[in-house]
């Protein structure tokens, strides 16, 4: 079992497919979606959770 609740960018960049600099920005733009509804973010990573949310057919 994967007990791991965050993904970084490195990661998210990994499983989309896409460079380096687009996993980043997926991540930021992800977590200022979070900060708007008011969560606590980390910079760099994202919860595992929202983003399978966000990506239809998602699976890490």
């Amino acid at each position: 079992m994967d007990s791991k609740v965050y993904y970084t960018a490195m990661e998210v960049a990994k499983m989309l497919v896409v460079s380096r600099a687009k996993g980043y920005k997926i991540v930021r733009e992800l977590n200022e979606e979070l900060t708007k509804k008011g969560y606590i973010v980390i910079a760099g990573k994202i919860p595992k959770k929202f983003l399978e949310e966000k990506y239809y057919g998602f699976a890490g």
